[in-house]
């Protein structure tokens, strides 16, 4: 499948075109082969087995937490199914049911098939370790909004902020309240307190 980039008349045609591009890699450099040697028991419909695996793998990628967001986010992607040299992609229910039908040894298969894809790929096995690792860790904290994901309240060493000082919201309110009283100001000079006469002391 060859793949263009550009501008189309249409609306859109698909909305995961990174995935578009990793998954023609994946299908021209036949990745995920080691998939087909997983032999899951159950009858063949309208998909091979290992192809639903595929779109399991699709669907994390994705983005979907779960099997159920499937159908709303991928149901439509045909570009995503051309990819994969599929009709259309599956329904959640039935890469539910092929999940459900995986046994122990499946499991066993499974887990070395994608050793077998990850091992090639892999930076940390291809680095040569006789030589020193040096790992950079940044520790500053950095501000962030109530709705942040993750976010938590917290403080930075050496700052002094108030306990709303990130959210807002959450400070309280600088709206001044009127008062009944009166406030006269004060503008007594030095010069009008030398003028002003003191009683002598009494002497006891």
């Amino acid at each position: 499948m060859d793949i263009k980039i550009g501008f189309t008349e249409k609306l859109t045609n698909t909305s995961h075109a990174p995935l578009v591009a990793l998954f023609a890699h994946y299908q021209h450099k036949k990745l995920l082969e080691p998939l087909q040697r997983v032999q899951i028991p159950m009858r063949k419909r309208d998909f091979e087995p290992h192809s639903k695996l595929k779109q399991v793998l699709l669907s994390i990628l994705a983005g979907c937490e779960t099997l159920s967001e499937v159908n709303p986010h991928l149901r439509q992607e045909q570009v995503l199914a051309d990819v994969l040299g599929l009709p259309r992609l599956a329904d959640q229910s039935s890469l539910s049911r092929t999940l459900d039908a995986l046994t122990l040894k499946n499991i066993d298969e499974l887990r070395a098939s994608m050793g077998q894809i990850w091992r090639p790929l892999s930076q940390v096995l291809a680095r040569d370790w006789r030589s020193y690792l040096w790992l950079d860790y940044d520790l500053s904290g950095l501000p962030c909004g109530p709705k942040a994901e993750a976010s938590q309240k917290g403080y930075f060493a050496g700052k002094k902020t108030s306990a709303a000082g990130n959210w807002p919201e959450l400070a309280p309110s600088r709206r001044a309240r009127p008062s009944g009283q009166r406030c006269i100001l004060a503008t007594t000079t030095r010069f009008t307190v030398c003028n002003q006469r003191s009683k002598p002391p009494k002497l006891l």
